[in-house]
């Protein structure tokens, strides 16, 4: 099964003014986190393992990519 053949319930960031910036949407299942441009709905998404997103989320938290 491909990404295109799974329902997705995408979430917009609740930093998104609504203004153009550049924001993304983020939906989840049991195995997989996916993220795309909040404007462009039918264009490239990524994946990322469960595991994947936890490490990119713990190093945000720690603020490991400056401002």
């Amino acid at each position: 099964m491909n990404n295109n053949d799974i329902e997705l319930s995408w979430f917009k960031s609740s930093y998104s003014s609504g203004e153009g910036g550049m924001c993304v949407e983020v939906a989840a299942t049991a195995d997989t986190v996916h993220v795309r441009d909040s404007k462009n709905h039918h264009g490239a998404q990524l994946a990322f393992s469960i595991r994947e997103w936890d490490a990119f989320i713990g190093r945000l938290t720690a603020e490991e990519f400056g401002a």
